[in-house]
């Protein structure tokens, strides 16, 4: 990378190493732009800090769309696979979710020879500790070590490090995650521009050694086979496949648990932020759920070159003793011991209700921001937001015009609005049921969604347009009861071809209601809001609809009605009062 010098000006800066900044990395440097990556450590690129696994209900969708786009995410999953599931089998096509468990270690060099080789990004080991802004507009970043960076846009995927703060039993200790420092320049930085951050909350479970699971004692969950692949490029996954493991929790854990909430940060008021709701802690699960007699517990291997367990289910912050007794009071676990404990962390977040539709901030233009930041939790969630946060600033640094994708194109057009519009006062966490129109975004129909943006943008290389649409050409023969002609070389097949017919046939009366009224809903879309309506002027609405409406600030009608407290009547209100200003009546 002899062509990059010190101090040097790129054209977007990416701040942060996890998933949501190597996909926002890697999608800004396809378009061309010149790209900086900046994360504390090298070695801890794309890190899975909880749990080892990709994808899951709403989950897996996301993934499959982050490929669709040119994304990395499930190439990496495929890389390093070693338990597969499509999960929701037995129930309808909306909801059929690819899922795998990884290798967390080959997942994370899969990912980093990824950002080393694509032309046009440096990744380099420092911490950002301010947003340069010139003009009223992002225009840099500066590091802890003085070093000043210039940009034409700055992206920012902190994940859980903004003044993160790490809990195990009445221990606190600072901590993006464990063992590794926080960041608390850039949270101060934030503030100081404007920003409305708040407090969240999330945890991890302990890891266990294999040697003292029994695992006689515990269900087998075989993976699937052959396992199905995430990536559209993925010929065929070839890692030998390992079984996870199910078992239970007990009355003697609840009665431990129980008798240690005095020492639980959660209940003892040392913490104060809200955690994910859907992914609670053991603690919640004994206090919240007592008619439960059992909690069910997946054991998890965590890398073909190691003998840890991941226990999915046992998140907790209890002191480490007596995560301890806990644990050995779960069958098949009686002897277990624990290499690493769990902990709960809080972080900082932004308020995404300060965001675009493209992720770019309406507080500072120029900036960004993408994944745990914004609200959200998961691997997925952060990749998905990566990928066009740094599509988009990549596209802004150009002078071109940004993308935004609606609901009822992707889950990722789900997930943004609803961040947007909505704001967080929870983790926010993808699933099929957010989507109105999940029949129609799928797993199995991602590529012929997004594919044709993604190649129109250069995200995906032209070389792959003719494999593509003849695929998208064998598709329509199969749905039109024609024999498709054969797919020339490339990496759309004619079983996915035929798969993906198939379903469109069996639900062909679900999928055209929810075409229709999707179509119906695009005439609210389109109906934009200026950015100066003074809400505040619009006497006919009620007061808190004018409140919300003027804190969310949405850009059009559909996302007005999606405004938590605003209601049909008044978006129809609304719609009257900006007809009557476009024609000069008020």
């Amino acid at each position: 990378m002899a062509d990059f010098n010190y101090p040097a000006a790129f054209d977007v800066i990416v701040i942060g190493g996890g998933h949501a900044g190597c996909e926002a990395a890697l999608a800004s440097a396809r378009l061309g732009a010149s790209t900086l990556l900046l994360t504390q450590d090298l070695d801890t690129l794309a890190q899975m800090s909880c749990n080892p696994s990709i994808g899951g209900v709403g989950k897996g969708q996301l993934v499959r769309e982050v490929d669709a786009l040119g994304g990395q995410m499930g190439r990496a999953a495929d890389a390093s696979a070693l338990s597969s599931q499509t999960l929701n089998t037995s129930k309808g096509a909306a909801v059929r979710s690819p899922r795998a468990q990884c290798d967390k270690k080959m997942y994370q060099a899969a990912m980093k020879l990824a950002v080393e080789r694509a032309p046009g990004l440096l990744a380099v080991q420092d911490e950002a500790a301010e947003i340069l802004t010139r003009a009223g507009r992002a225009c840099g970043v500066r590091t802890a070590r003085g070093t000043r960076y210039a940009a034409g846009a700055v992206v920012v995927t902190a994940g859980t490090f903004m003044r993160g703060l790490i809990h195990i039993g009445l221990d606190t200790f600072r901590g993006g995650r464990y063992n590794h420092p926080p960041s608390d320049l850039l949270s101060k930085s934030l503030r100081g521009l404007g920003f409305r951050l708040g407090r969240l909350k999330t945890g991890t479970p302990m890891r266990l050694l294999a040697r003292g699971i029994d695992f006689t004692r515990c269900e087998r969950q075989a993976p699937n086979s052959p396992p199905v692949p995430f990536s559209h490029f993925t010929g065929k996954i070839t890692n030998p496949q390992l079984p996870c493991w199910i078992t239970r929790t007990s009355a003697r854990t609840a009665e431990v648990i129980r008798g240690a909430l005095h020492n639980s940060p959660l209940y003892s008021g040392k913490i104060n932020s809200t955690g994910p709701r859907y992914c609670p802690s053991i603690e919640d699960k004994v206090v919240k759920f007592p008619h439960h007699g059992a909690h069910h517990l997946f054991l998890e291997p965590e890398g073909f070159n190691t003998d840890e367990y991941y226990v999915n289910g046992l998140s907790t912050s209890l002191p480490e003793a007596t995560q301890l007794e806990i644990v050995r009071s779960v069958p098949g676990l009686e002897k277990a011991e624990i290499v690493r404990a769990g902990y709960a962390i809080e972080y900082d977040y932004s308020d995404p209700a300060q965001l675009d539709y493209t992720l770019q901030t309406r507080v500072l233009p120029g900036l960004f921001m993408a994944g745990q930041v914004n609200g959200t939790t998961g691997y997925e969630e952060a990749a998905a937001q990566g990928l066009i946060a740094g599509a988009n600033a990549a596209l802004l640094a150009q002078g071109k015009e940004l993308i935004v994708l609606r609901r009822d194109e992707a889950y990722i057009g789900v997930m943004i609005d609803d961040l947007v519009s909505k704001g967080v006062d929870e983790p926010y966490r993808m699933f099929t049921s957010r989507a109105e129109y999940r029949l129609l975004l799928r797993a199995d129909n991602a590529d012929l969604r997004l594919a044709p943006r993604a190649l129109a943008l250069g995200l995906l290389p032209k070389n792959l347009e003719k494999s593509f649409t003849a695929y998208r050409a064998a598709v329509d023969a199969l749905l039109a009861g024609k024999k498709p002609k054969a797919l020339p070389r490339g990496p759309w097949k004619l079983a996915a071809a035929r798969f993906t017919a198939a379903t469109e046939k069996t639900y062909a009366m679900y999928i055209e209601r929810s075409r229709k009224e999707a179509e119906r809903l695009k005439k609210f879309e389109h109906l934009r809001i200026p950015e100066d309506f003074d809400y505040a002027a619009a006497r006919a609405l009620p007061n808190e609809a004018r409140h919300k409406l003027q804190r969310h600030r949405p850009g059009t009608l559909a996302q007005a009605g999606r405004v938590p407290g605003v209601t049909p009547a008044d978006v129809q209100l609304l719609w009257v009062l900006l007809e009557k200003r476009r024609r000069g009546t008020v």
